[in-house]
């Protein structure tokens, strides 16, 4: 079966078009024209804004209220004025002034909720206006009277801080159609008002956008700060957690070491013992030994990336004397009190956690005194009671302007303090004084040696 090949240009089903081209190009505007006016009509027949009331999220009452009141202000005034003008200036039937002035006017209230059904009322009540009073003396303002000039400004504010761009120039355009096919049938000594309502409507949807813009903008930057610094109140906590596991891995590394070299050792030190008992001594040691393992693995896990490892051991109570000489080098008056270390281990057992823990607290806490209160005197004191060790640094009002000293903590001040704290079980009590000093108060809990010995 052959076929045969028809040449483009007598296709059938290809449309006929001159030598250039025309009637195609007649069409494709056409279509683009036909585009045009469905996007317009979806600009101007669905809004873009929520159905809420103007300034609806606004945290005083009384702003909230604000435009429901200004809008029924304009329409107790522009009612009567409307039909006294219309029926005594223009000589409109007091009927049908009374129903335009109802109709231009009263959707003001709905503009406080829904601005765009109510300038499709507006503007049709104004068209029907505009028409009324065509036929009025040629001395008189027209197409737009008066107060339909008043009246669709105040429109126009509610409008551009609800609507889109695209909606407002549609807005715009059928206020300029509107004035420009009434003006060509007006009087001609008549005053025209046709430019003067495009021009305020113009200005006024213009103005009102970009207010509307500038504070949608002001809006989401103050949203997006909320959230960033949401970001970093967490990424800061998490990164002293990460600390703390750090700092705790050489404690608990310890133990895990001891229990390896006791489990090792225990064939050697203790004779006679069977070989099932061997056997288990040596799965122990292969088991700390496996946990110590999966603890560096953790720990590599938590470092972060350029943060080299701790190589120093880590401090505790008995470094405080220490840490409070540096502090007093530094310029920061110190009185320190504290029971004696004998003491304290004859009365109960602190922990390694326990015993970092308090030491990075008051570390921090003189920290914050170098940078927030320079010079001020601090008071640190040590006390015990039955279950507890109880951490207390108060420091006066500053005596020097606060300057760029970062200290020597190691932490994230008050965040560390209080993740420290709950690492151990204890509490933290932190915040301001009365005369312009800061109190940090934190209470550990220790093991009592009858505890530790039953």
């Amino acid at each position: 079966m052959s076929s045969t090949s028809i040449p483009p240009d007598q296709d059938p089903r290809r449309p006929a078009s001159g030598p250039d081209g025309r009637p195609g190009a007649l069409r494709r505007a056409a279509t683009a024209v036909r585009d045009g006016l469905r996007t317009a009509w979806t600009a101007l027949s669905e809004s873009s804004a929520p159905a809420e009331p103007l300034l609806a999220r606004s945290a005083r009452p009384w702003v909230r209220r604000l435009p429901l009141i200004i809008a029924a202000c304009f329409v107790v005034v522009l009612i009567p004025v409307t039909v006294q003008v219309l029926t005594h200036d223009y000589g409109v039937d007091g009927g049908v002034a009374g129903a335009l002035g109802v109709a231009q006017t009263v959707p003001l209230l709905l503009a406080v909720f829904r601005p765009l059904p109510a300038w499709w009322i507006v503007i049709v009540a104004d068209i029907l206006g505009g028409v009324a009073t065509l036929a009025a003396d040629p001395g008189r303002p027209a197409p737009w009277t008066p107060m339909i000039v008043v009246g669709y400004v105040v429109l126009c504010c509610a409008l551009s801080l609800r609507e889109s761009r695209r909606t407002l120039l549609g807005i715009w355009l059928v206020t300029v159609v509107a004035g420009v096919v009434l003006g060509m049938f007006r009087g001609e000594g008549s005053q025209d008002t046709g430019v003067l309502l495009t021009v305020l409507s113009g200005v006024v949807l213009l103005l009102g956008a970009l207010l509307r813009e500038r504070g949608d903008a002001r809006r989401r930057l103050m949203e997006q700060e909320t959230i960033s610094e949401s970001e970093r109140a967490q990424r800061t906590l998490l990164e002293e957690r990460a600390r703390i596991a750090r700092e705790l891995h050489d404690v608990v590394a310890h133990h895990m070491s001891v229990i390896t070299v006791q489990a090792d050792s225990a064939p050697y030190r203790l004779t006679g013992l069977p070989a099932a008992a061997r056997a288990e001594f040596g799965s122990i040691a292969a088991s700390a030994r496996e946990s110590l393992t999966e603890m560096r693995r953790l720990l590599a896990v938590l470092r972060s990336e350029g943060v080299d490892g701790e190589r120093a051991p880590q401090p505790g109570l008995d470094r405080l004397p220490h840490l409070i000489e540096a502090t007093v080098r530094a310029g920061i008056p110190v009185d320190f009190s504290r029971p004696e270390l004998a003491i304290l281990q004859e009365l109960a057992e602190v922990t390694p956690a326990v015993d970092l823990s308090a030491y990075r607290i008051v570390q921090e806490a003189l920290s914050n005194v170098m940078r927030h209160a320079p010079g001020a005197p601090t008071h640190i004191t040590l006390t015990l009671d039955p279950d507890h060790l109880l951490i207390l640094v108060v420091n006066g009002p500053s005596t020097e302007p606060p300057g760029l000293l970062e200290g020597s903590g190691t932490g994230h001040g008050l965040v560390g303090m209080r993740e420290r704290v709950r690492l151990v079980g204890g509490t933290v009590d932190v915040g301001p004084l009365p005369d312009g000093g800061f109190r940090v108060a934190a209470r550990l809990p220790l093991i009592p040696k009858d505890s530790g010995t039953a």
